[in-house]
């Protein structure tokens, strides 16, 4: 496994990163191209209303069939993947906090999710066959950096 996507990190910067997750690769994605520029408060908060399917997390690639939503176009409200998302937004705070930055302050430089391991798995068939069931895992990363007010 490599190191992060981003080739220098800056000095004033926190990050996290979770490493295969059980989650889709196109909800995160969207997720994490959404997310990407925001100030950390201001995702936290959105990430909590896509979990109470207040907000549609707009959908840039992979539309098919993606609905409509009112004012925002295409999005859904895709909840394991924004799960994970709290989790490392939780966790990149944390390691800020520890870093003495001003958590009010901090901007999410750079946040990715690529494909993992896959679990290769066998369902069951009929007459003593079986078929391939292959589970892909995501790894997701972030980069915080502290602005000046």
């Amino acid at each position: 496994m490599k190191g992060y996507a981003m080739e220098k990190i800056p000095e004033k910067s926190a990050i996290a990163r979770i490493v295969e997750a059980d989650i889709s690769l196109k909800d995160a994605v969207n997720v994490a191209h959404f997310l990407k520029g925001k100030p950390l408060e201001l995702a936290k908060t959105y990430m909590e209303e896509v979990m109470e399917k207040k907000r549609p997390v707009p959908y840039f690639r992979y539309l098919d069939s993606v609905s409509h939503r009112k004012g925002n176009g295409p999005g859904r409200y895709p909840q394991r993947a924004v799960k994970a998302f709290i989790a490392l937004l939780d966790n990149v705070s944390a390691n800020a906090e520890f870093k003495n930055f001003d958590t009010e302050n901090l901007v999410i430089e750079h946040i990715a999710a690529s494909k993992g391991r896959m679990l290769k798995r066998y369902r069951p068939k009929a007459y003593g066959t079986s078929g391939a069931h292959n589970k892909d895992l995501v790894n997701l990363e972030i980069v915080v950096r502290e602005i000046k007010e």
